[in-house]
């Protein structure tokens, strides 16, 4: 019996597909692995994440940065499914032009795909601050990854 291998996807398509889906899961290295969702933007260069200042996926990336990250879409019979994954060491953004972009870009994120005002307790807001609170308020972190990658169909 032959073995079929799925095909890994091109990088221009794997950038197109990281730059439509926005939900990730990220896995963090431990005493046992730790899996959680985050939101993501993708500038087309660099995945930024925003995170709160609390919890143990903090505590986690502090002690260490090395993570694996998995974006993918599927539908519900599994007819279809697409996914990437990428390897490597998530950074803190401390330049804060760089912050207010990402965040602004969170922002347009949320409001583009009519997002729950409930994420915003995700983030470290009460879902009754203004979306904008996410912009200016330092009750997230702004976080970045780097790292090589992996993909299939």
């Amino acid at each position: 019996m032959d073995i079929l291998k799925i095909p890994a996807m091109e990088k221009e398509e794997y950038d197109r597909f990281i730059m439509k889906e926005y939900v990730s899961k990220i896995a963090f290295k431990g005493d046992y692995p730790y899996i959680a969702p985050f939101l993501y933007v993708f500038n087309g260069k660099n995945i930024y994440f925003l995170s709160t200042r609390y919890g143990k996926k903090v505590e986690l990336f502090r002690s260490n940065p090395q993570v694996a990250v998995e974006i993918e879409n599927y539908s519900r019979d599994l007819s279809h499914y697409r996914f990437v994954t990428l390897q490597g060491k998530i950074d803190e953004v401390n330049q804060e032009e760089e912050k207010l972009q990402v965040r602004e870009m969170f922002v347009d994120l949320i409001k583009n795909k009519d997002l729950s005002p409930n994420i915003l307790a995700a983030l470290g807001h009460s879902p009754q601050d203004p979306l904008e609170s996410l912009i200016h308020s330092e009750k997230s972190v702004v976080e970045t990854g780097g790292g090589k990658g992996d993909s299939g169909p």
